[in-house]
């Protein structure tokens, strides 16, 4: 497989920016610009990062609590600045209940170390949700590499709420259904 396809491919599914913080072993407060995060599971309550086997974010996150920093759509300096790009002015830390967190996030997921998994040249690192704490803020995205905004007009897509979805994990055709692993329904 071609690399850079791959990375096009993977560039075609818009995504939210986070940077996911820890302490470093010296107690420093240290942080990732990453856009591969996923929800994992409302029980127990648990949140996905991916991190480059080769980061720093990802030596520091061994057994550590972290948090999940979701960018507001005015923080594209501080989503440069844990990339790599310091900015002149740095972002403002503030204790948080697990990690240290970033001032002025749309969102922010606390979390406590769970499973760490191989990822090929990537770590898939599961925290246990904590806390979080919501704002109204729009979060910034990431599309095609580029940092996006959500257009006031399509902020929202036309028709009905994820609710009135069939697939709704909180109703729906879930809520009479009964899963078995693949290895198990084989045998069946």
């Amino acid at each position: 497989m071609d690399p850079r396809e791959l990375r096009n491919a993977f560039g075609g599914f818009a995504t939210g920016v986070t940077v996911v913080t820890c302490d470093s072993d010296e107690g420093q407060a240290h942080g990732a610009t990453v856009n591969a995060f996923t929800a994992v599971s409302l029980d127990p309550p648990l949140a996905q990062v991916t991190l480059g086997r080769a980061s720093k974010a990802c030596q520091f996150l061994d057994g550590q609590s972290f948090a999940i920093n979701v960018l507001a759509a005015d923080q594209v300096d501080v989503a440069w600045h844990f990339a790599g790009r310091p900015a002149e002015e740095a972002p403002t830390w503030v204790d948080g209940p697990t990690a240290p967190i970033l001032a002025g996030a749309a969102t922010t997921i606390s979390c406590r170390p769970w499973r760490t998994y191989d990822g090929g040249d990537h770590l898939i690192v599961i925290g246990e949700v904590e806390t979080v704490e919501l704002t109204d803020k729009q979060p910034l995205l990431f599309f095609g590499g580029e940092f996006r905004y959500l257009s006031p007009q399509h902020d929202r897509a036309p028709g009905i709420h994820w609710g009135g979805s069939i697939d709704c994990p909180t109703s729906g055709w879930f809520d009479s259904a009964s899963f078995s692993p693949l290895a198990e329904a084989a045998h069946s």
